[in-house]
Parts: structure tokens; sequence; C-alpha cells
């Protein structure tokens, strides 16, 4: 489901491109979705154009080195033009959903690039992440990218989250723990 901040009202979103699963691969992935997610749009140059890739599959794996993992389909059209290629991990902001859905192949505007110190990345995110390529893993229908961090920031604003095929909020003042540390 989406809801907008203007209107609280959700909206189902179906899954895109449509998936055939067998009962059991469809409760297996239903299951998955009640893990609430992040979600981010890696972004990196390929050889014959610029990518960006929506994900929900992103984590930290190490502070030393700094390395960051993203999980993308072996059946993404971008799959193969990742492999050995600076890359940006973009966290969207609550009010990025049209973004996400841009780049999770339902284009709707042109979004504004910046050319980073390693990698493109995209405009005004809440968070983002330029990595090095660090290493590659099988992992059965997805490839794991490990990057190791070369740049990073973030900025104050709610968060962009995923569960039960919808889209959610997580307040700002649910958000880190930084303040803590």
């Amino acid at each position: 489901m989406i809801a907008s901040p203007k209107d609280s009202t959700p909206e189902r979103v179906p899954n895109y491109p449509p998936a055939v699963l067998r009962p059991r691969e469809h409760h297996f992935r239903g299951s998955l979705g009640r893990f609430a997610t992040g979600v981010a749009i890696v972004t990196f140059d390929g050889v014959s154009k610029r990518h960006g890739l929506t994900v929900n599959s992103f984590t930290s794996v190490s502070m030393d080195p700094p390395l960051v993992l993203v999980s993308i389909a072996r059946t993404t059209k971008a799959h193969d033009e990742l492999a050995d290629r600076p890359f940006t991990v973009n966290i969207l902001g609550a009010e990025q959903q049209a973004l996400a859905m841009h780049f999770a192949g339902r284009p709707g505007f042109e979004p504004t690039w910046i050319e980073g110190e390693v990698a493109p990345r995209l405009s005004n995110v809440l968070a983002y992440f330029e990595c090095k390529p660090w290493a590659a893993y099988d992992g059965g229908d997805h490839t794991l990218y490990l990057g190791e961090v070369a740049d990073f920031n973030y900025r104050s604003g709610d968060a962009l989250c995923f569960a039960n095929s919808t889209f959610t909020t997580i307040p700002e003042s649910q958000l880190g723990i930084e303040e803590l540390l």
C-alpha cells in the first residue's frame, strides 16, 4: 500500500514486474515482506549509461573498514553493468516515494543528479554512501555487492519505509542512535 503525505488513504502497490510464484514461494515472499526496510536507490555509471535501481535489501557490514552491502536481482537489466563499478546507495526520505517508483520501472520525471567524489548520486536524499567496489558474492538469484564507503552524509527528515507491500514513514524522532553515543 502507498500512503502519500497529503492523503492517508493507502493504495496497494502491485509487484513490478508481475511475479509468477508457486504457492510456497509466494508465502515465503509474503513472510519476508513482514520485515520493514528502508528504501534506497543504487546509482552508478554503467558502460552504456547512468543507472538507478530501487532496492530495499541494504545493510551495513563493517565499521572498519566501512563496508555496506546491497543485494541486486540477477534479472535486473543493469545487473551485469554494476560489477566492479563504483556505486552510491541513496537512502530515501518519506517525501521521495515517486523517486523510488521512478527507479523501480515506473518513470515519472527526470531526477536531479549530483556528481559525487566516487559515483553519481541523487539530489536531496535522506542519506548517501558513495562506495568503491570491495567484493561481489553469489546470492542465488541475486548478487551481493559489497562497497567500501568513501564518502557519506545525511540530512534531517523522516525516512521512507516499505513493509507488507506498503510504503510508510518512519518519523525522524525514531531514527538513529548517534545522539546516544
